[in-house]
This record gives structure tokens, sequence and C-alpha cells, in this order.
């Protein structure tokens, strides 16, 4: 007899992800859930009861983001420990990010859009382990340094529009990475981390991709609902639904790439306000 398959949907899925404390638990569960919907045995389901707010394990301490003690990349170890700490807990959270979109919105779009999440939730578990592994190699782990806990607050002011989610979390706050990353990267590599370095060269360049999943499905839900000219709705939503200005210099080129031209997010920048 065959074995049950361990979730019964995608969204069943999502909840067990969103409910296991255990980071590595997380990227168990988001494997196993990519290796089942690649061999078809996986439908969407309902939506379930999602939690407001993911599970965490004991450690790292929670801090408001003004508590935050300032990064800053050294030669030493320590300065390296901090940089990658604070990255991997971003991941962490973009785990539970793309898996909470899944469990609210998936049931209500075309089966591509779950394909596309769970390709970005599959992706940041992967970011997640590199992160991890590279605090291992330091002789550090996740949990070692407090951590700000803003990160969860795009998804609690978006649960119910699946609008102003995709509007915040893949084109204002992936696409922030997109503005970042590269220049944490050639610091890296001036302190000749080149392991780092790379793992980080794989994040970049996943994130083009999450932030193009983001555009192209804000796109199709603009249209289904007939909001109008899609700049001026996303621009609304952004002042709506994002706190402050968005933060120059921005890397137009990657950001161009994922079909996002600053014609949509130079007017809501700090220079502009």
């Amino acid at each position: 007899m065959d074995a049950a398959p361990p979730f019964a949907s995608l969204t069943a899925a999502a909840l067990a992800v969103l409910t296991a404390a255990d980071p590595a638990e997380k990227v168990r569960l988001t494997r196993m859930a990519a290796a089942e919907w690649a061999v078809g045995a996986l439908p969407i389901g309902a939506v379930p009861m999602v939690p407001e707010r993911p599970a965490r394990p004991e450690r790292p301490d929670l801090l408001p983001p003004n508590k935050m003690p300032h990064r800053r990349l050294t030669r030493g170890v320590r300065g390296r420990v901090t940089l990658l700490h604070a990255l991997a807990h971003i991941e962490l959270n973009a785990i539970d990010l793309a898996w909470d979109i899944l469990a609210r919105f998936a049931p209500d779009f075309p089966p591509g859009f779950a394909a596309d999440w769970l390709r970005v939730a599959a992706e940041e578990a992967e970011h997640f382990a590199l992160l991890a592994g590279r605090l291992a190699a330091l002789g550090a782990a996740y949990g070692d340094l407090p951590a700000h806990d803003g990160l969860w607050q795009a998804a609690q002011e978006t649960a119910g529009d699946a609008l102003a989610r995709l509007a915040v979390v893949p084109m204002v706050l992936e696409a922030r990475g997109l503005d970042v990353t590269p220049v944490m990267i050639a610091k890296l590599r001036e302190v000749e981390d080149e392991a780092s370095a790379a793992a980080l060269e794989v994040i970049y360049r996943d994130e083009i991709g999450h932030v193009t999943i983001g555009n192209r499905w804000f796109l199709w839900l603009a249209a289904q609902r007939g909001v109008g000219e899609p700049r001026a709705a996303w621009q609304a939503l952004v002042r709506q639904h994002f706190r402050g200005p968005l933060k120059p210099p921005f890397n137009d080129d990657a950001r161009a790439s994922a079909g996002f031209t600053g014609d949509w997010y130079e007017p809501l920048a700090a220079h502009a306000a």
C-alpha cells in the first residue's frame, strides 16, 4: 500500500510551516511540499485558519527596530556573523511570508499563482539554509544574536487584501533586497569571504525572480479588479500600507529586469517626499 502523502493540500502545508517554530523544520516541510507539488500530488485546498503571526523559536530575542545594535561589516568574524545573522532572520521571515500568501490567497487565484509562490517559498527556504550553513562555518548559529521584530508588520497590515500584499511584500520589501544585496556582496569580497558572497549571489539572483512574480500577479489582479491605471493603484496602496518613503539609491537595472521601472517607485522615494 502506498504511503499517504505528507500533506492533504498546499494550504495544509502552508499551515504546517507557519505553525512550526523550528527554522530547520520550516525548511524541511517546505522541501517536502515542493517535492509533492512537483509530481502533481498536492491540490491547492481551501483557506485554513491562518495564524496572525508564524511560530518562532525561543531564540533569537526579538527587539523593536530602533533597539537593534548597529550592523557594521568588519574584517573580523564578528562583523560577518552579525551581517549573516540579520540576513538569515530576513530569509526566515521570507519563508513564512511566502507561505502566508499561499495560505490566504492561493485558492482565489489561477493555479499558476500557487506554483509561483511555492517556488518563492522553496527558494527562501534554501536561502535560509545557505545562510545557516555560513553561520555554522563561522562558529555561530541563528539565534545567537538579537533580531528585529518589525518584519512581520507588512504581513499583518495586508492580511485581508491580496493586491495590497503583492504591492508591499514583493514590490517593496523584496525589491529593496535588489538595491542592497550587491553592496553586501562587494563588501564580503573585500574581506575575502568568497563563500558568503557566493551565497548572496544566489539570493540576489532569486530575488529578481521574486519581484518579477510579485509584479506579474499584481498586474493580473489589478486588471481583474478593474482598479484603473496599475501604477497609480500600486502607489496608492504603498502609501496606505507601507510606513515612510522608499529609500534610494535604487538598483534600477535589476528592478527593470523584473518588469518594475522607475516611474513606479521614484515618486515614492525619500528625495521625492
